[in-house]
């Protein structure tokens, strides 16, 4: 059996680029699809350049792809309409299985209203014909502690809790789904995991953590709705985006994001990063 040709989404991004490398480590040799071609890693021999918005393009480039691993698109206005493009194309091209980056709960009543447009996605990639697996990935535990960098976590996130996943495990998780089907092991066909990292905590906790941790203090500083939609109105950003970062937060406070699995370690065979453990880490 010819070994398949697999191709990322998102190369030059944090999961996108972490997945790469660790299917290159694997002798894969991926194809990396990618908007600018001058930031591609150096190692890259086959480089291709999608735009999740041009269908022709698209499949073009993924011309002989076997696998894909697809990362979503940019926060937009548009994002459903791009990713209903772009599965089209991998349809037209001949793709043959596509794992996708969802999110935890994507429903078209989640309180997060991003989750909504994951799980369209994940409707057309059901109705595609294509083989496909959903990874429906946590908040990560990454954005919470750089948006805690400041001192300060704000938001209506009452004392709900996440259970936050860290990016390198999501890459993990991916990479190794990958390696599974390049070998012809099926058992992804169909599958839907939730990527979490080993405990859900409240926002209290994350600042009291982040203290204990980095040294320097961090307090969470809980907003009702309305006052946290004000906090945000000087930004000069649609109204799409700030209901977004709010329902960030309110998807947390209802309790959707209260949720710990083990597929992570099932996936990987190893233990997912918690938020300590992450921020532990030597900072690059």
């Amino acid at each position: 059996m010819s070994t398949p040709l697999i191709a990322v989404t998102g190369a030059t991004g944090k999961i996108g680029g972490a997945v790469a490398e660790q299917l290159r480590d694997a002798g894969l040799a991926p194809r990396l699809l990618v908007r600018d071609v001058s930031r591609a890693p150096a190692w890259a021999g086959d480089v291709s350049v999608a735009d999740y918005g041009n269908e022709q393009d698209a499949v073009q480039a993924l011309s002989g792809v076997d696998l894909l691993f697809m990362v979503s698109a940019a926060e937009s206005e548009d994002r459903l309409e791009q990713h209903r493009i772009f599965i089209a194309a991998a349809a037209r091209a001949g793709v043959k299985h596509v794992v996708y980056t969802s999110f935890l709960g994507a429903s078209p009543q989640a309180t997060f209203t991003l989750a909504r447009t994951h799980w369209y996605t994940e409707e057309a990639l059901r109705d595609s014909g294509m083989g496909y697996t959903f990874l429906r990935d946590s908040f990560y535990t990454d954005f919470f502690i750089e948006i805690g960098a400041e001192g300060s976590i704000t938001g209506p996130a009452g004392g709900g809790r996440v259970g936050a996943v860290a990016r390198a495990d999501v890459a993990a998780a991916a990479a190794a789904i990958l390696k599974d089907l390049a070998t012809g092991d099926r058992r992804h066909d169909g599958a839907t995991y939730d990527l979490t990292g080993p405990q859900a905590f409240t926002m209290e906790e994350a600042a009291q953590i982040m203290t204990e941790v980095t040294g320097r203090r961090t307090v969470y500083h809980e907003e009702t709705v309305e006052e946290a939609y004000a906090s945000r109105a000087h930004y000069d950003v649609p109204d799409w985006e700030k209901d977004a970062w709010v329902s960030t937060y309110t998807a947390i406070a209802t309790g959707e994001l209260d949720v710990v699995s083990d597929a992570v370690e099932r996936l990987t065979g190893r233990h997912p990063l918690s938020l300590r453990d992450l921020l532990s880490q030597p900072r690059p």
